[in-house]
């Protein structure tokens, strides 16, 4: 419990994503995870400059090569399906701890 405590203290992860024009746009990591099973990652993002009524949550598949990072869009279906699934799993468990 008090890891999690901690892990939420700290400043939050940030990335930055160009836009279709090449734009830099800032988007905060909210949560990244495995899925069972396999060896993709993937991250969770929301942008930083959103507009606080928006509830925009982005997922991208991401390799890690050293420093740098390289994020993938999901494009399969059945892929999208499991990555959802998993964010939603992991939300309602830490939706959980923070009721208890």
């Amino acid at each position: 419990m008090a890891k999690e405590e901690l892990l939420n203290e700290e400043e939050p992860e940030i990335i930055f994503i160009p836009d279709d024009e090449g734009n830099e746009e800032e988007f905060e990591v909210i949560m990244k995870f495995e899925v069972d099973g396999s060896d993709k990652k993937y991250m969770m993002v929301v942008p930083v400059e959103g507009d606080e009524e928006s509830d925009e949550v982005y997922a991208f598949r991401y390799e890690e090569d050293g420093d740098d990072l390289q994020l993938y869009t999901i494009d399969d279906e059945e892929e999208w399906n499991i990555v959802e699934e998993t964010f939603n799993t992991l939300m309602d468990e830490m939706n959980q701890e923070d009721a208890d």
